[in-house]
């Protein structure tokens, strides 16, 4: 079984926790349908983490958090193989009467 990392003593900012929004064409969707959000988070946050940082940086009511562990894929270069970095992903549901504005 693999090792849990979010059970660390680390205390992380909201600023490092929340990494950057991901803005796709299914996000978008998403957002305008299910007012859920999705951000490319740090490894080591947990739901609770993700869940608090939210709220403070954007001043809004989270009702729900999943996240995934994305692995990262085989990439090639002329002669040499190399791997893009493995990252977590957080899609934050909110509550109907808040929205996020990116643009």
């Amino acid at each position: 079984m693999a090792r849990d990392v979010t059970k660390s003593n680390l205390e992380l900012t909201p600023q490092q926790i929340i990494l950057r929004p991901l803005l796709t064409e299914k996000g978008m969707h998403k957002a305008n349908r299910h007012h859920a959000y999705a951000f490319e988070v740090n490894r080591l946050a947990g739901k609770e983490d993700i869940r608090r940082a939210v709220e403070e940086l954007f001043n809004v009511k989270v009702v729900e958090v999943r996240t995934q562990n994305r692995k990262g894929k085989p990439r090639r270069s002329r002669f040499r193989q190399g791997q893009t970095k493995a990252w977590k992903k957080a899609i934050v549901k909110l509550d109907a009467e808040h929205r996020l504005d990116f643009f």
